[in-house]
């Protein structure tokens, strides 16, 4: 494992942590169940496929787990928008959690690009 998985385990571990903690306050505090839902599964999803990846069985199997990871972390991104928008979370909230999306989004476009190039 490189130095650039290393740091996405962690980021992707962090990011699905505050997931969690966000998905159980939109139930418990705005009562709102399916968009959290939504956000909980793909959240979690991320680190889950950049986990996953590390037993890859293959280098194609590597290259998409961590595919599956950025369509997930993507999807991720979609539903803290619409929250936001939906007004379930307020500014401070959205920018403070959309910017650790985003990361994540670059970095495994980052990382599946440079395994690209390598082949």
């Amino acid at each position: 494992m490189d130095a650039n998985e290393s740091v996405l385990r962690k980021k992707s571990y962090a990011f699905a942590l505050r997931i969690v903690k966000l998905s159980r306050w939109l139930q418990d505090e705005k009562r709102e169940f399916v968009l959290s839902r939504q956000l909980l599964r793909s959240g979690t999803a991320v680190g889950a496929s950049i986990y996953e990846a590390e037993f890859a069985q293959s280098r194609a199997d590597f290259i998409n787990k961590l595919h599956i990871g950025l369509k997930e972390a993507n999807e991720a991104n979609y539903w803290l928008m619409l929250l936001h928008d939906a007004q379930y979370l307020n500014d401070r909230m959205f920018e403070s959690i959309k910017p650790d999306a985003d990361e994540l989004v670059r970095l495994l476009v980052s990382s599946l690009k440079t395994l690209k190039t390598q082949s």
